[in-house]
């Protein structure tokens, strides 16, 4: 990780919500149990729809024989096993494309995740996240009561940009102190100055004063401008140094300034990416041909009901 992100990290930790985590991911990770609870609700209907369609289609008859019960019960067996089977094997390709989406996000920025699978069959943890969904799903009710209007989603890969804009906030600290410094030592070399400038008259009052001694007047005078010399000579170089130090600073200030408008583009562009790839995904292919597969079935069952 860069130092300047580090740093970023030290001075503003991220706060921490229900879940253990910050506010952002908890948001994130209601997102994708709305998603499951739809598509739980979806699979529900669909199971419910095979035993409607045997009710409608082979329960027409007042009594029915072992041999018949047999038949209707392995026939919706297979129905129904085989659209749970579909449903599961979707949501272990889903659950895949959510790790992909976390771990690619997590290389940009040179992290290895690690994963713990024990912690998935831990009770007390999955009754937690249950309590959470159910308190979720309450509060979200309520809000969607009380507010109709709907919440704008927050763009993806928002955390390196917030970085990005607090380590920039931080040098922009250090600037002006660096700054006040500067014009602390200005005023110092005003000061400096203006000793000078006594000490100069002070030159003058005694070489006008003490006429008479002109070899001691001489010895204190040369004093006098080596003082002056070293004064001058400090001051040079304290000037110089800062001036150095400051356009350091301003140099340093433009790479970051260059560096977070890289970062922005970079996050547009892989924002389009993503939303030209969510087109394309395996969850969206299959829906597609679950419902076509239903759609067949249910011309079949009208037709033959009509024969």
């Amino acid at each position: 990780v860069p130092f300047y992100l580090y740093l970023s990290l030290c001075l503003y930790p991220p706060p921490q919500a229900e879940l253990g985590v910050n506010e952002h991911h908890q948001n994130e990770v209601v997102s994708y149990m709305r998603f499951a609870r739809f598509k739980r609700g979806m699979c529900l209907k669909t199971v419910d729809s095979c035993f409607q369609d045997l009710k409608d289609s082979r329960l027409v008859e007042e009594t029915f024989t072992v041999d018949e019960v047999i038949d209707m019960l392995d026939g919706l067996q297979s129905v129904v096993h085989s659209e749970v089977e579909s449903e599961l094997i979707n949501t272990t390709y889903t659950n895949v494309l959510l790790l992909r989406q976390l771990f690619s996000q997590a290389e940009k920025w040179y992290l290895k995740l690690q994963t713990d699978v024990s912690d998935l069959e831990n009770r007390e943890l999955l009754d937690q996240v249950a309590e959470f969904e159910k308190s979720e799903y309450t509060s979200s009710n309520k809000k969607s009561a009380a507010d109709p209007v709907k919440p704008k989603l927050a763009p993806l890969n928002e955390g390196g940009s917030e970085l990005l804009n607090k380590t920039v906030a931080y040098l922009q600290e250090e600037n002006e102190k660096l700054k006040t410094r500067l014009r602390t030592i200005e005023t110092q070399a005003t000061a400096a100055l203006d000793e000078k400038s006594k000490l100069e008259k002070s030159l003058r009052d005694l070489q006008m004063i003490q006429g008479d001694q002109k070899n001691n007047a001489n010895q204190d005078i040369t004093e006098l401008e080596n003082k002056v010399a070293a004064l001058k000579s400090q001051f040079e170089k304290t000037l110089n140094d800062t001036t150095a130090n400051q356009k350091f600073l301003e140099e340093d200030l433009v790479t970051t300034k260059h560096n977070l408008l890289k970062v922005q583009d970079q996050l547009s562009t892989a924002e389009k990416e993503l939303e030209k790839k969510f087109q394309q995904t395996a969850a969206y292919r299959n829906m597609k041909e679950i419902l076509t597969k239903k759609n067949e079935q249910i011309k079949d069952l009208r037709r033959r009901l009509s024969k």
